[in-house]
């Protein structure tokens, strides 16, 4: 399976920007996508971005369009999400996923996480 490895998370003004980073080791090889979901506390965990490591295509949840880009570097198997603009809702522990797609849902393969990493913005 694909290790995980996240960084980046933080304490940030509402309207100010992070940056996430997610390193991929293992059997990368075999990955189709990678991205993140982020979770709440007392809410469910949340599609937040994806991105496909062969062509770069790219899926976004709508509360995170035109604040948040997820790029990749597949030289070094590390995805990244740049988040602007951000807002006191998109506090959360943010997830890196190897992830796969059906039907247009997003999830994890294996239900396999990183250790997440914990974005916090104020008000």
């Amino acid at each position: 399976q694909v290790q995980l490895v996240e960084s980046g998370g933080g304490l940030v003004q509402a309207g100010g920007s992070l940056r996430l980073s997610c390193a991929a080791s293992g059997r990368t090889f075999s990955s189709y996508a990678m991205g993140w979901f982020r979770q709440a506390p007392g809410k469910e965990r949340e599609f937040v971005a994806a991105i496909i490591w062969s062509g770069g295509n790219t899926d976004y949840a709508d509360s995170v369009k035109g604040r948040f880009t997820i790029s990749r570097d597949n030289a070094k198997n590390t995805v990244y999400l740049q988040m602007s603009s951000l807002k006191p809702e998109d506090t959360a522990v943010y997830y890196c996923g190897d992830l796969t797609v059906y039907g247009g849902i997003w999830s994890a393969r294996g239900n396999y996480w990183g250790q997440g990493t914990q974005v916090t913005v104020s008000s």
